[in-house]
């Protein structure tokens, strides 16, 4: 018979007439076969199964085999004996490997035809030693499904006891060496189904002997937190995700996440590899345990781990969302992992540009699940915006894709924020270091953020944005005396930002110069406070070294300047060069500082008794004007019920830098509209306010009466006076600080008024010459101080009932012949004003709620190339100013925003193109236009103007007001030549980042984790986090991770 059957499969006979045959062969099983024939078929099947040339051969074999075994069932005992099963799984069959899967599948075969004959048991007992053999060699994953499902079959070949837990480990690391070349579907779906058939029988074995689930759990541990480089395990692992109790989820996360045996860099491999675990298709409840594992870890404090995890895999999850099968467990990951991420927006905004691609593929895929997904998605982003306001630039394009979708509200907000936050005490972690791969395409260099040091960044930025002052830092030559001076540092600060290679400079040892002693070191502070507070350091020692000049050449021989090497050389010895001259006065004439001719101004101050008309004159310096709201136009829900006005006297820095506005009781009522052109009409239909509005309100006569009455000296009384304000002096750069934070006393706490000021890119502004004195007056004299820092200078004068005693002195010793007190005179006639034009240069905005916290960010005019000098504007009464009519004004004028042509406009302040103006935000430089400065507050209602920076234009269209000349002679219309020690010092600087760079590409991961991920837990820093401005990252709140005050929709 087997002879017929061998000569009938090789023969060239047609298919049917085969099958015929063999059917006829089958059939012949039933009848009596002597025992040789049936090893003699039993022989030929096997070989045919195995080698057989093709596909009909092999169905041959197995149907031969399977009637006549079933028959003659003592025959294939004999056959099928262990020895011959234990030569299949050792040797093979002839030039079959014992690997090969057609092996597998023979036994399965075999074991089904003999499972009620008692041999089969020491079959059993062989498969069971051999199948341990086979799972330790690694088998492919073709192979090891062959296995698991002969062993699904036969439960009975699984090793037993303490076998079995051996058998279980090995199987789970066998499957991490799991990996699919394959690129076809076919082949992928393949795949899948062989390890979903191993991880099948896993949990089989787990289910019948419980005792085997914790070893293999702590295999597949070792697994993937295995540090070896040149192992990676299969994401196939996350096919036995599923298969593990949920209710073990606690227990396990603790006992990993407390056991001191596992190191930090093999948890970080552990975390890493299980978010991978999101990629595979079958998977369930593996976003469970990623969850359950982060949350083990910020319950232990290994914020490290977590933070260098999430900015290594966060982009990886997201991209995890274009994939349907998988998009939904990768979303609760992603979730989790913003959510809790509250110190910095670094990780959000890692993924903030793939943001708006997602959301137009989601919209135009109108699936039903796509949209109910979208609408989950639209949440996150609006939390997390919320979460890291600050950042118009980054969330334009965003709100834009999602404008049309439901937001969360900002209770809901709030509460999974607080919810989701790691620990509620904020803590420092080092953000120094920061993966700049290089500059932005502005080419402009940003500041890193040291620890909420934004409010120093953003002035910073705005100081160099200043071009007239720029150039002169730049230009002055400071010798080793003044090494240590603040303007050196300054110099050095300005070079470094002009001509690093680097995408954002660290200011550390400028900021340690440059902040004032009552500032704690990681607290946010007032941006405007520190502002005052470097310019008047700035100004003080330059009048120290032109004292220390002075007493020089007052020694020298000839008691005078001269012209030879000598003078020179005591002027270099002081440390500090003759700066440019300004409005035409000779460098020998001018002794202003610096920071008097560039940001000095001068404002006079005039009270008018109305009983004998007497007027008291005051003139005093200033470098900013702090402009209050009028009370009865701030509609902001947050300010503070009754009066709580700011003076309206020039800023010359309280403690608090003026920013806040105490309450000194009933203001008086500015003057009808008629007399000022000021209109403060209160009412939810008015206008917007502007900044000329608020300069008007700021220069308004104010009428002192009753409890406010001023205490003239003629009529030595109380009287009825009329108090205003009068510029006499323009500087070169107008600083308006815009006093949004007002003190509430029945609450106790500084709210912020967040009325929306409209921002005009011109503004003229009434100057006016000091009128004939008849009598002696009370002005300082001009080359007075600052006075910075006087908080005597910051009270409202209007207010004062009554001059002090020291003040009563003072004025008598000044009184005239003509017997009025000191500093009181008939009104004189005070020319028509000049209204001095002036061209927006720079605005900070603070985006948030508090002064202590929220974010700082600036915008600046692009400047680039010699576009240095000021423009021109040839026609004052363009710009709105009336001719004289030789009357006598009012004590004071209104301040007006300029209407332009368009084209005007956009010569002069830039269009609303992107890339006519710059957005600084800490190491972030970014282009934008005028249109999103004036409506960054429309669209982020926190986010509000604060400093504004005005550069004085040049009416008569000649040469620019400063001179045009700097130190040597040099033209302001281009940049200065770098000195040669600033130059070596920026050179040494770009050589270092090109090491830092080399050795960064070298380990750029360990080089990023430990730099900008180290914490401390107990370091001079732990208030805020650095790289954020508050715990809410982008500002807001003032408390922890937690703690939400943010709103940007």
């Amino acid at each position: 018979m087997d002879k017929i059957l061998e000569a009938l499969v090789s023969s060239s006979h047609s298919v049917p007439v085969k099958k015929a045959i063999v059917k006829k062969v089958v059939e012949a099983a039933e009848k009596e076969v002597t025992a040789e024939q049936c090893q003699a078929l039993y022989t030929l099947t096997t070989r045919l199964i195995f080698l057989g040339d093709d596909a009909f051969q092999k169905q041959v074999g197995f149907q031969v085999l399977e009637a006549y075994a079933r028959y003659h069932r003592a025959d294939f005992e004999l056959f099928f004996s262990k020895d011959f099963v234990l030569g299949l799984l050792q040797q093979g069959y002839g030039p079959l490997d014992s690997k090969d899967p057609a092996i597998v599948d023979y036994i399965h075969g075999c074991l089904r035809l003999l499972i009620s004959c008692p041999s089969v048991l020491d079959i059993f007992s062989i498969i069971q030693t051999e199948i341990l053999r086979m799972v330790c060699e690694r088998p492919e994953p073709a192979l090891c499904a062959r296995l698991a499902t002969m062993l699904s079959d036969f439960v009975q070949c699984i090793p037993r006891e303490k076998a079995a837990i051996l058998f279980c480990q090995q199987l789970v690391r066998t499957i991490g060496y799991f990996h699919c070349p394959a690129s076809q579907e076919q082949e992928l779906r393949e795949y899948v189904d062989q390890v979903t058939k191993v991880s099948t029988l896993l949990q089989n074995i787990w289910k019948a002997e419980p005792v085997t689930l914790l070893p293999s759990l702590q295999e597949v541990f070792a697994i993937i937190s295995s540090t070896d480089p040149s192992f990676d395990p299969s994401i196939a692992l996350a096919s036995l995700v599923q298969h593990i109790p949920l209710q073990m989820i606690t227990v396990l996360i603790k006992s990993l996440t407390t056991d001191q045996n596992v190191k930090d860099t093999s948890m970080t491999q552990a975390l890493c590899r299980m978010i991978d675990w999101l990629s595979w298709p079958l998977a369930h409840h593996v976003e469970m345990w990623v969850i359950a594992l982060l949350k083990g870890l910020a319950a232990v404090q290994k914020f490290t781990i977590l933070i260098d995890v999430t900015l290594l895999k966060i982009e990886l999850v997201f991209n995890r969302l274009w994939y349907p099968i998988v998009r939904q467990g990768a979303l609760v990951v992603l979730s989790h992992m913003l959510l809790s991420f509250q110190h910095s927006p670094e990780a959000f905004h890692l993924v903030v540009p793939h943001i708006v691609d997602l959301v137009q593929s989601l919209k135009r895929d109108g699936l039903p699940t796509s949209k109910a997904f979208l609408l989950h998605f639209t949440e996150l982003v609006h939390c997390m915006m919320y979460q890291y306001s600050g950042f118009p630039d980054l969330y334009d394009d965003i709100l834009e894709a999602i404008k049309e979708l439901p937001g969360p509200g900002e209770e809901k907000i709030k509460l999974v924020l607080n919810q989701s936050a790691w620990t509620s005490q904020s803590n420092s972690f080092a953000s120094g270091l920061l993966r700049l791969p290089g500059k932005s395409e502005t080419g402009k260099t940003g500041l890193i953020n040291l620890g909420n040091t934004c409010y120093m960044n953003s002035i910073i930025q705005t100081l160099f944005s200043a071009t007239d002052f720029r150039r002169r830092v730049l230009s002055l030559h400071l010798n080793d005396a003044t090494a240590n001076t603040l303007m050196k540092k300054l110099q050095l600060l300005f070079t470094f930002l002009s001509h690093t290679q680097r995408a954002a400079y660290a200011p550390r040892v400028f900021f340690e110069a440059s902040r004032p002693p009552w500032f704690n070191a990681g607290s946010q502070q007032d941006c405007s406070e520190y502002l005052r507070f470097l310019l008047d350091r700035l100004h003080e020692e330059e009048k120290t070294i032109q004292v220390l000049m002075s007493a020089k050449s007052n020694v020298s021989p000839g008691n005078g300047p001269s012209d030879d090497t000598g003078g020179e050389t005591s002027a270099e010895d002081a440390g500090v060069s003759p700066v440019a001259p300004v409005e035409g006065k000779s460098e020998g004439n001018d002794e202003r500082t610096l920071i008097e001719r560039m940001f000095g101004g001068r404002l006079s101050t005039g009270i008018r008794c109305m009983t004998c008309n007497s007027v008291s004159e005051k003139e005093e310096p200033f470098t900013d004007l702090s402009l209050a709201f009028c009370p009865s136009t701030t509609s902001s829900p947050l300010q503070t019920e009754g009066p709580s006005e700011e003076p309206r006297g020039p800023c010359q820095g309280a403690v608090n830098g003026g920013s806040e506005a105490p309450e000194v009781g009933p203001s008086p009522k500015p003057v009808t509209a008629s007399t000022t052109g000021v209109h403060f009409v209160p009412g939810s239909s008015e206008p917007p306010l502007s900044v000329p509005d608020l300069v008007d309100y700021f220069l308004a006569p104010e009428i002192l009466d009753k409890e406010n009455a001023y205490f003239c000296q003629k009529c030595g009384s109380l009287q009825r006076a009329e108090r205003g304000m009068r510029v006499v002096a323009a500087p070169e750069y107008l600083i308006l600080t815009l006093l949004r934070f007002s003190y509430d006393a029945k609450c106790h706490v500084r709210r912020k008024i967040l009325d929306n000021v409209a921002i005009p890119p011109l503004m003229r502004l009434p100057v006016h010459a000091p009128p004939p004195k008849h009598s002696s007056s009370s002005s300082s004299p001009p080359s007075s101080p600052l006075q910075v820092d006087s908080p005597e200078s910051s009270e409202n004068l209007a207010k004062k009932l009554k001059p002090s005693q020291r003040e009563e002195e003072e004025d008598t010793g000044l009184e005239g012949d003509n017997g009025m007190a000191g500093g009181e005179s008939e009104v004189g006639v005070w020319p028509a004003a000049q209204f001095v034009p002036y061209i927006l240069s720079s605005v900070v905005m603070h985006s948030g709620m508090s002064s202590e916290s929220g974010h700082y960010y600036s915008y600046g005019r692009n400047l680039n190339g010699a576009d240095g000098a000021q423009h021109h504007l040839a026609n004052p009464l363009a710009l709105g100013e009336e001719p004289g009519n030789g009357q006598t004004e009012p004590i004071a004028l209104t301040c007006s925003g300029v209407t332009h042509p368009k084209q005007e406009v956009e010569v002069v302040c830039g269009g609303q193109a992107a890339g006519d103006w710059l957005l600084f935000n800490d190491s972030r430089v970014t282009f934008t236009s005028l249109g999103s400065v004036q409506n960054v507050t429309n669209r982020f209602p926190k986010d509000t103007a604060y400093v504004l920076i005005y550069r004085k234009q040049d009416v008569t269209g000649g040469q620019n007001s400063t001179g045009g000349v700097t130190t040597n002679g040099m033209r302001l219309g281009s940049e200065p030549p770098l000195q040669k020690e600033l130059m070596d010092a920026v050179t040494k600087d770009n050589k270092l980042f090109l090491q830092e760079q080399e050795l960064n590409a070298r380990t750029r991961a360990l080089q990023a984790a430990s730099a900008s991920c180290s914490f401390r837990p107990n370091g001079p820093d732990d208030n805020e986090p650095p790289g954020s401005c508050g715990p809410s990252g982008g500002g807001g709140g003032g408390g922890g991770f937690n703690t939400v005050n943010r709103l940007v929709f």
